[in-house]
């Protein structure tokens, strides 16, 4: 349903370095990109995270209620996630824990102050 999503940046160079090593966790490369966005996925078929200088050149500021949700497949995978991206120097957001019996997850901000959730969710 979501062909990608794109986050902003004022460092697009600080901001791919940051995920290139975060996303790299489970898989997920750069794509492709051009000089003022990239494209991060498992595949061009798949849904893609952009990361992007704002086209407009006005500074990049985090949108207030906005959030990327990333599969992180375990919950394992959401501690390696969570932890990595600290690592990085992301701001928590939320310790990853259970939220609710079916969905495991953690919160950071990343370097721009893009919101990020690492999840599992199990259902039925």
């Amino acid at each position: 349903m979501i062909g990608y999503v794109t986050i902003g940046t004022n460092d697009l160079e600080r901001a791919c370095k940051f995920y290139d090593a975060l996303l790299g966790e489970i898989g997920v490369k750069q794509l492709m990109g051009l000089d003022r966005i990239k494209f991060y996925g498992r595949n061009m078929g798949e849904s893609m995270l952009a990361v992007c200088t704002p086209y407009d050149g006005k500074p990049q500021s985090p949108g207030n209620g906005n959030m990327v949700a990333i599969p992180a497949g375990s919950r394992e995978n959401v501690d390696r996630l969570y932890a990595k991206a600290r690592e990085l120097g992301a701001t928590d957001e939320g310790a990853p824990g259970e939220r609710m019996p079916v969905f495991y997850a953690g919160y950071v901000r990343d370097l721009d102050g893009n919101k990020l959730c690492f999840y599992e969710m199990k259902l039925g």
